[in-house]
């Protein structure tokens, strides 16, 4: 399949254009930024969007961080011990934690902040099964006292996908996480700015001068988070072009993700980097409402199977050059221990839109409408919700594309209604491949119905491989628990994987000591 046009822009006519003109801070050391879409909800506990995430770890801190091999570190903590056979483990917050609104960081806060985001999150929720308690003995004491040994808890409480296990003050932490916390006091390196937010437009953080950073260097969301810059101004630009331009005349520094067409241009600058950040590659999901027909149905489900080409959509966002794509993606990131290839031919070879008309026909399809709820201020997003759109009405399905943008569909996607009563039959979208790496972080893969992420999938038995998988007891038993896992996945369709792509990004050569990882990360980043 050809590139979709949405993507297409003429490079040569871009070098024409004039800059938007940007107001510039009066300070110089402003880093100016441009993110993939509008931050249009800022509690990490309560969304799951990247760009919330990415703004989370600006003014939030975890207890742990991972470094670049993902392994855990302390954070927050100082250390911990353990005791009781693995069953009881005592962490101790580092000194001189402070709030953005000055007051310290105390171990309740630490425990409402766990509880809360446990419920939501889905190895959170794990955390939560395993405990019989967490509780706060002393001002900088966390106890928790398991039920049974749990060697993955500071890998947990360090997680780096989202949901964001951020630390917020109790009075905040207590709101139930199925409600948004709108005010924005974290611990971490940089305070956010409410007073200067300008929705859809513009988002502002400072330098938090009563941080203390570790000593040590940093590692990904692990080490020292020194903030070398007095501030960071996001800028919202949804037009590519746009964002092209503004950055090659410095009225911006970073543009977060660039689009495939435009980067050849932006690589003739040399005052520009083209860079990747990310090797784990961003995944696709398709991801359908279990709740309502016909995605209720798992045989529905599992006859779309054979309309979705990864091939397609991949291509779509980043052209025929398979050095930076995959097809034939499973269940889990490929390249990691997990990865693995048991059912993929499901995903494979030509796509026969006539037999699965006729297998949908077979499983009781009858014409419902299936509200596609379809991001358009994202290119890349955008480019396979058009792909998947165009299969779904080859495979004779009433697709109603809606076209909106990516923070209405976070909002939209939170309704359980019915179609007829504004829900919706399913949305996509795109994961870092770090939140793939195995069960644990991977988010469209739990299916514990009200408990799952939106989509609400119930499936009992990939469920119970999913537990298991927790308990293996080496490498070998969780890949073959892997292996089963990605068979039942096949079986019950939580969700579609749409293959892997490699996200580039571009900033100014003013920038210097970008700390890599899976997503922007602001501290120890100097401008010159």
């Amino acid at each position: 399949m050809k590139r979709r046009s949405v993507l297409m822009a003429a490079g040569t006519g871009l070098l024409a254009l004039a800059a938007p003109r940007i107001s510039r801070s009066a300070d110089q050391q402003t880093l100016r930024f441009v993110p993939q879409t509008d931050l249009a909800v800022v509690d990490p506990i309560w969304n799951t969007a990247y760009v919330t995430r990415n703004h989370g770890y600006l003014v939030y801190d975890t207890l742990y961080g991972l470094d670049a091999n993902f392994q855990a570190r302390p954070q927050m903590v100082a250390g911990h011990t353990i005791e009781n056979d693995g069953r009881l483990w005592t962490l101790t917050l580092r000194d001189g934690l402070k709030f953005h609104d000055g007051t310290p960081v105390l171990a309740r806060d630490a425990v409402a902040s766990i509880l809360r985001w446990g419920k939501r999150d889905v190895f959170g929720q794990t955390v939560l099964a395993v405990n019989d308690a967490i509780e706060a003995p002393s001002d900088k004491t966390i106890r928790f006292r398991l039920k049974a040994p749990f060697p993955l808890l500071p890998q947990a409480l360090g997680k780096a996908q989202t949901n964001m296990p951020c630390i917020m003050p109790e009075r905040l932490a207590m709101t139930d996480p199925s409600v948004q916390v709108k005010e924005v006091v974290g611990s971490g390196p940089f305070r956010f700015v409410a007073a200067e937010r300008v929705q859809g437009a513009r988002f502002v953080y400072e330098k938090f001068a009563d941080y203390v950073p570790r000593q040590d260097k940093p590692s990904f969301t692990a080490g020292g988070k020194a903030a070398h810059v007095p501030r960071i101004e996001w800028t919202i630009i949804p037009d590519p072009a746009t964002a092209a331009a503004a950055l090659q005349a410095g009225e911006v520094d970073w543009w977060e993700q660039p689009t495939i067409d435009l980067q050849p241009m932006l690589r003739r600058n040399r005052a520009i980097v083209i860079d990747i950040l990310d090797h784990t590659g961003v995944i696709g999901d398709f991801r359908p409402n279990h709740l309502h027909r016909p995605f209720n149905n798992p045989a529905i489900r599992r006859a779309l199977l054979g309309a979705i080409s990864q091939a397609d959509c991949m291509t779509a966002v980043v052209g025929d050059d398979k050095a930076l794509w995959h097809d034939r993606v499973g269940v889990f990131c490929p390249g990691t221990p997990l990865a693995n290839d048991a059912g993929i031919e499901v995903l494979g070879g030509p796509r026969d839109y006539t037999k699965v008309k006729r297998e949908l026909d077979a499983a009781g399809y009858n014409g419902e409408k299936i509200v596609f709820l379809a991001a358009t201020d994202y290119p890349a997003l955008s480019a396979v919700c058009q792909v998947a759109a165009d299969a779904l009405r080859k495979s004779g399905l009433n697709v109603d594309y809606q076209a909106l943008d990516w923070g209405t569909v976070q909002q939209r996607r939170t309704s359980k209604q019915p179609v007829a009563e504004g829900g919706w039959s399913l949305f996509i979208a795109l994961g870092a491949g770090l939140d793939y790496f195995n069960p644990a972080g991977n988010l469209p893969l739990r299916a514990n119905g009200d408990k799952a992420w939106f989509g609400w999938p119930t499936a009992p038995k990939l469920e119970a491989l999913r537990s298991a998988w927790f308990d293996a007891p080496d490498l070998d038993a969780q890949q073959r628990i892997a292996r089963d896992i990605q068979h039942q996945v096949w079986q019950d369709v939580p969700y579609i994987p749409l293959g892997q792509f490699y996200q580039a990004t571009a900033y100014r050569n003013s920038l210097s000591d970008i700390v890599a990882g899976g997503f922007p990360i602001f501290w120890n980043v100097r401008k010159s």
